[in-house]
């Protein structure tokens, strides 16, 4: 197999690259007990791509629901539209604020390419040409922002980053129905965090949906991740004090992780397992 990688090839809103090292640790934990891991919730794939470095003989099933993969199959593409933004942007300094011409030129690039293929990763375009913190999922998005000088100097890269992945597209409880009879499966479950951005489960995901991923983890072995931004985990204190071993996450590790968004913004992530 090809090196690990630390973090997603391309920008993901919420991958877990912070968390990779206490991940690998609980992995090596169930090593010989698993022969599976299940990522519910794939996202950029980093977590299963992980686990299937650490845990080679394993299955190891990649639930793209947000279709990173395509992402991936157009990353030449994508390296060429930054160059050819790159050339256009000349003279620019980095991180300056382009003006209106060269904005417009930039989206110019941007909608010759998506006529001519009839796709482009805008959201990669995006974190090139707008200011840090904001993504961009379209060109109607793109075209609502102002525009900065941000293009990365190297080409991005996916060389053998879903080696070895058994990769689906499904809704993670079909997912989670199709392998819950395996009782040496893990269960991966990094689901939208509540009040933030949910993604491409944006039509369907509401408090119901986050009540019902807690009803995945009774009799399962599971990493769980959440955030201290939702109120899952004190919702589970409250079960775990009314219904004892009855409650969701009832006898879970929890690790948690301080991220800081600005000197006056913190935030806990958390992952919890049960083995």
């Amino acid at each position: 197999m090809n090196r690990p990688y630390k973090c997603a090839p391309l920008p993901f809103m919420g991958q877990k690259r912070y968390f990779l090292n206490d991940f690998t640790q609980i992995l090596e934990m169930v090593s010989g007990e698993i022969d599976t891991v299940v990522d519910l919730f794939g996202g950029s794939g980093l977590l299963s791509h992980t686990a299937k470095r650490v845990l080679p003989e394993c299955r190891v099933v990649y639930n793209d629901f947000d279709h990173y993969c395509r992402r991936l199959s157009a990353i030449v593409q994508t390296n060429e539209i930054l160059r050819v933004i790159k050339d256009r942007l000349t003279g620019v300094e980095p991180n300056q604020q382009l003006t209106w011409q060269q904005r417009a030129d930039v989206l110019a690039i941007v909608e010759d390419y998506e006529q001519r293929d009839g796709y482009v990763d805008v959201l990669t375009i995006g974190r090139n040409v707008l200011f840090s913190g904001k993504w961009a999922t379209c060109m109607e998005d793109l075209r609502k922002h102002s525009m900065y000088n941000r293009v990365r100097l190297g080409a991005y890269e996916c060389e053998g980053y879903l080696d070895g992945l058994e990769v689906v597209h499904m809704d993670y409880r079909d997912l989670f129905e199709r392998e819950r009879g395996n009782s040496r499966a893990l269960f991966v479950l990094d689901p939208p965090y509540l009040t933030t951005e949910c993604g491409m489960y944006e039509n369907y995901w509401r408090l119901t949906d986050y009540l019902n991923v807690l009803s995945l983890l009774k009799g399962t072995k599971y990493i769980y991740f959440t955030s201290d931004k939702s109120q899952i985990v004190e919702l589970c204190q409250w079960l775990a004090g009314e219904y004892r071993e009855a409650a969701p996450m009832w006898g879970a590790t929890v690790r948690t992780r301080t991220n800081t968004l600005n000197h006056q913004t913190k935030f806990n992530d958390m992952m919890i397992t049960r083995l």
